[in-house]
């Protein structure tokens, strides 16, 4: 084998994509000498992918101070490389940040519009924006209440709609916002379809994942539909049932209509900045992977991605993965050649997380040497 195309998504809450490309990097050469190891960091608009930009495709770090998920100041950080900024929504809005006490009801995105703020008002004409992670149900309203927008309840207050408060918009000034964003290309990457409300939407689907207890993320729901009903009023824009509307708490809905953002597969992007179809050439073999391999797995995640533009080539993909669901297997449709879980013994996620770069070290190691028995 003289080269392989390493592109994994990371494990979360174990194992980066920065960390599997620098194992890759020890133990393909180890089995094949000589071999050419072109190790890509990715990311689907989640956690990791301003690192991934600043990593792969020259991108330069800006650090900023902005408000967190309850109000909080917290340190972000996106990557900028000339009028071009990456944005992770996680950064100011993330899970992670609410240390233990989730509650998507009054969570805000204020401080994702604060960075997207900072990046447009220092040059910056193109922002790509990754939405997952999030902590928020709050369609976004917070992202563009610091972006200018004003919204009011029905006694002309202005306030800062969170999840539990949607319903109470009764009127929109979005003019600031066309104001600060004119010129200023928006995409957004998002890796779901889900429309804004109902059994599929943001509160149903993602909101008990943010700490929403059944009760709540019915409330979350009804809010959801409110917030709709007044986006079509005010903006025009019937977003709920945009493809990915319901990402991020609602915020995919509200990027389309108060920012007038496209959604686009969060992987197309990265797959393109860091030159995926470039490094495909003259590639014997392409490894990818992620934390958990199911059906969800095969629609705009990492491992799809990736799997279609090798299959192009006829180049064979072989999955490493954490663990794998029983609807994992429809990757074979897909292309994927062959999967293999890093899991050796049979131990809960917290025992087995610590081990989770000498487990992706062994299953490496096993993979190259069952390839060499057969070249």
């Amino acid at each position: 084998m003289k080269k392989c195309v390493v592109v994994s998504d990371s494990f979360k809450g174990s194992l980066s994509s920065v960390e599997i490309g620098e194992i890759a990097k020890e133990v393909i050469p180890a089995v094949f000498p000589g071999c050419e190891v072109a190790a890509l960091p990715v990311a689907d608009g989640g956690e990791g992918t301003v690192e991934c930009f600043i990593r792969t495709a020259g991108f330069q770090p800006v650090a900023v101070r902005v408000s967190g998920p309850f109000g909080e100041m917290v340190d972000a950080v996106y990557a900028r490389r000339g009028e071009t900024a990456v944005l992770e929504m996680a950064a100011a809005a993330g899970l992670p940040l609410v240390k233990g006490q989730p509650d998507p009801s009054r969570a805000t995105s204020f401080g994702v519009g604060q960075m997207l703020r900072h990046a447009v008002e220092n040059g910056s004409r193109r922002i790509i924006m990754g939405l997952g992670g999030s902590a928020t149900n709050d369609g976004g309203c917070g992202c563009a209440a610091a972006l200018g927008a004003v919204f009011r309840r029905s006694d002309g207050q202005e306030f800062c709609p969170v999840g539990a408060s949607l319903s109470e918009i009764e009127s929109i000034d979005f003019m600031p916002v066309k104001t600060l964003l004119s010129g200023v290309d928006i995409s957004v990457m998002c890796d779901v379809t889900n429309p804004l409300y109902g059994p599929e939407g943001a509160a149903y689907v993602f909101a008990p994942q943010k700490g929403a207890d059944a009760a709540t993320t019915a409330m979350l729901d009804k809010q959801l539909r409110a917030f709709g009903s007044t986006l079509l009023r005010e903006t025009g824009v019937d977003a709920a049932q945009i493809p990915g509307a319901g990402a991020a708490g609602g915020m995919g809905a509200g990027c389309a209509a108060l920012l007038g953002a496209a959604l686009k597969p969060g992987i197309e992007a990265i797959l393109d900045a860091v030159d995926l179809d470039g490094q495909l050439e003259g590639a014997d073999l392409v490894i990818t992977g992620e934390g958990r391999l199911d059906s969800q797995s095969l629609h705009g995640k990492v491992l799809s991605g990736v799997t279609r533009r090798a299959a192009l080539r006829g180049i064979p993909v072989v999955a490493i993965v954490g663990g794998v669901d029983d609807s994992a297997y429809a990757a074979y449709e897909l292309g994927v050649g062959a999967i293999f879980s890093i899991n050796r013994l049979a131990v809960p996620f917290r025992e087995a997380a610590p081990r989770s770069a000498e487990n992706y070290r062994r299953t490496l190691e096993d993979v190259m040497r069952l390839i060499r028995l057969f070249t």
